[in-house]
């Protein structure tokens, strides 16, 4: 399954497994535990660089998050956004300015590589500097990418009971971010279904 560093942010907040809602940057060693999680995903970089998180990074962190759950809510309106916080979304032109602004926290110029005998890439050059800084820039720009580019049209919030997550619709009839997600709303209906009549 393919991962995104903008909807891995965002899921950071998801259904506990009994009924709640968990946050997993809600504490430091959250943060710490997240990033790690992530190495695959951040930019090369952070894969080699030994951040220690702190509490002004998992404010940080918690703030884009929150202008990032804004935007998808967005994205996928007309549909319903997570019920997580979609009592208390971050209005979307302040999370639209909050996002751009965290991201030109760090200079960065395009480069392009193109070597004699293979094919042109391009690359993002930063100007080195604090990395949490850094940090928080590279994922408002993964954020960016994600809500300017193509899958925005396949963002969905999760329909099943319970669940918070947004998800990226992989095929036609998808409704659910994952299977067990899909089998607590069928068992949903059917109790609703035979409950009923009752």
């Amino acid at each position: 399954m393919e991962r995104w560093l903008a909807l891995e942010l965002a899921s950071t907040i998801r259904h506990d497994g009994d009924g709640g809602v968990a946050d997993d940057l809600a504490t430091v060693d959250g943060v710490s535990r997240w990033l790690d999680d992530q190495q695959g995903l951040l930019p090369a970089p952070f894969r080699t660089v030994d951040l220690t998180a702190d509490e002004d990074l998992r404010l940080a962190l918690t703030e884009l998050r929150r202008a990032v759950r804004a935007l998808f809510a967005r994205a996928v309106s007309p549909a319903p956004p997570s019920p997580a916080d979609a009592g208390r979304l971050m209005p979307a032109g302040q999370a639209l300015a909050h996002l751009n602004a965290v991201a030109a926290r760090e200079p960065v110029r395009p480069q392009l590589d193109w070597p004699q005998e293979g094919e042109p890439a391009a690359r993002l050059l930063t100007e080195p500097g604090d990395p949490r800084t850094a940090l928080t820039a590279a994922l408002a720009r993964a954020a960016i990418d994600f809500l300017g580019g193509p899958r925005r049209e396949q963002l969905r919030a999760c329909t099943a009971p319970r669940c918070v997550r947004y998800f990226v619709k992989s095929h036609g009839r998808q409704e659910w971010c994952k299977a067990s997600c899909g089998n607590r709303a069928r068992a949903a209906r059917h109790y609703k279904r035979h409950h009923a009549a009752d």
